[in-house]
């Protein structure tokens, strides 16, 4: 945490902004209390940066959109029925919620809301201490009603009260205590910690949506793998990510193969080192689908476990994880363009490790391309974080290979836009030629014409005419 005047400054700075100064005024010349609150509070005080400015107030809602009504001309509802109004005031996106307190039903997907009276009493029924403070406006009084400042300074994430009703009341709050301790770099109270395991049942009645949420969210970290740790060890993980779980359990306690479960971590942290190299500004967004597919790229390997002459295999892991990732994020309600990326990098994700013993041709690179087509990329960073040994001269190898590699590629891609490989007759030109209507035919005919531009490269049109012709008349 940063030292207290400067702490203060930036809350100064945030209570000055013209969209805050513009609420702040309005809602007290309404007759209401108002004040920042949670994160950006938090935030200030730490000296990360502010991006989001929620707001609490005592006026229940339709009194907020009629204050809101005077200061912005759009307003909509976030959730009325949770007591949140979101306007855009002086430019910025701003959200104020009436005092409340919720809680969840034992059979219950939804919280219930009520509202409160005092700040004091909503501060005491949020997540944490580190987010239970506000700031008074346009008073400027911090109101901390339980610890959360010397939580700060201890780095410590703890309930304002007992962990147990917290987590009984939302239990979605268990998955945020891992998001920040893997956003923040803060350690989990033992108590809060106990409750966690204890309470990690309660999560079946959160939606998937709300999970999935708050697991992008953790990924989304610069260290996500505290987080992720927390969840594992406290048992909450299987709840929603049992594969994940099922890595420790296949751990060998002979050693006859490498820790799958640490390793797993490792190359998510090493795919997010090399994700933010090759992505160095400061405001580039999180690579959720990459970090899910290091996370997830072994989670194959103990269906597939077999041990042999003395030894260990894991026979088609790849293809066994990318069907078990496929099932778990459809099930966790991941959007179709995040289950086939992910799904398809941990298929592909073993490719590569055959060229460093034996340069692949032309055409393999073609292949390698092709079947990798919108992932490339990600691939290239998932291939070079999967390698985790510690034999030096072994991984200076490995580097060196896909350094040759990515280097083949960028000279092929130069020379024929390898990025869009298709044949050099299109189905038209096919039908056109052959005689034929719509049909098979035609896609039999487009697929061999690609697999002879994937090895010989570009043929221009009277050869790859001469070729389609050759075909067709063994087909007929």
């Amino acid at each position: 945490m940063r030292p207290l005047a400067e702490s203060m400054r930036a809350l100064s700075d945030i209570a000055a902004s013209e969209p805050v100064r513009t609420l702040a005024a309005a809602f007290h010349a309404a007759g209401h209390e108002f004040a920042l609150v949670g994160g950006p509070v938090r935030d200030a005080l730490l000296g990360r940066r502010v991006t989001d400015l929620d707001f609490t107030t005592s006026a229940r809602p339709e009194e907020t959109e009629r204050v809101l009504a005077g200061v912005s001309a759009k307003i909509w509802h976030v959730g009325q029925a949770y007591g949140t109004i979101a306007a855009r005031v002086a430019g910025e996106t701003v959200e104020v919620t009436t005092y409340r307190a919720e809680t969840y039903r034992d059979d219950s997907r939804k919280p219930e809301v009520t509202f409160g009276e005092t700040i004091e009493d909503d501060l005491v029924r949020r997540d944490f201490s580190i987010n239970a403070m506000a700031l008074l406006l346009p008073e400027m009084k911090l109101v901390d009603v339980s610890g959360g400042v010397e939580d700060l300074l201890a780095g410590l994430i703890r309930t304002p009260g007992a962990p147990e009703a917290s987590f009984s009341d939302d239990p979605l709050r268990i998955l945020r205590a891992a998001r920040f301790a893997g956003q923040l770099g803060f350690t989990v109270s033992d108590e809060t910690r106990a409750a966690m395991s204890d309470l990690a049942d309660r999560l079946d009645i959160v939606s998937a949506e709300r999970i999935r949420d708050e697991i992008v969210k953790l990924l989304g970290a610069d260290d996500p793998v505290p987080g992720i740790r927390l969840l594992v060890d406290a048992g909450v993980a299987r709840r929603f990510l049992p594969e994940l779980t099922e890595l420790v359990s296949a751990q060998d306690e002979l050693g006859r193969h490498k820790d799958v479960y640490e390793h797993s971590l490792t190359v998510l942290s090493q795919a997010i080192e090399l994700e933010q190299q090759r992505s160095p500004a400061s405001d580039a967004a999180p690579d959720i689908v990459l970090r899910l597919a290091a996370l997830l790229h072994d989670i194959g390997k103990p269906a597939t476990r077999r041990f042999e002459r003395g030894g260990v295999t894991f026979h088609h892991h790849d293809v066994v994880g990318a069907k078990l990732a496929r099932k778990r994020l459809r099930e966790l309600r991941f959007d179709n363009a995040t289950v086939k990326s992910v799904s398809r990098l941990i298929e592909l994700h073993l490719r590569f490790f055959g060229y460093s013993d034996q340069q692949w041709t032309d055409a393999a690179v073609r292949r390698y391309v092709r079947d990798a087509g919108e992932v490339l990329d990600q691939l290239h960073i998932l291939t070079r974080a999967d390698v985790t040994t510690r034999n030096r001269r072994k991984a200076e190898r490995l580097e060196h290979a896909y350094d040759d590699i990515e280097r083949r590629i960028a000279e092929l891609a130069e020379a024929e836009e390898l990025a869009a490989v298709r044949p050099d007759l299109d189905g038209e030109r096919i039908m056109e030629i052959l005689g034929i209507p719509p049909g098979p035919l035609v896609g039999k005919a487009y697929k061999y014409l690609l697999e002879v531009r994937l090895d010989e490269g570009p043929l221009d049109e009277p050869e790859a005419t001469r070729r389609l012709l050759d075909w067709f008349a063994k087909e007929k």
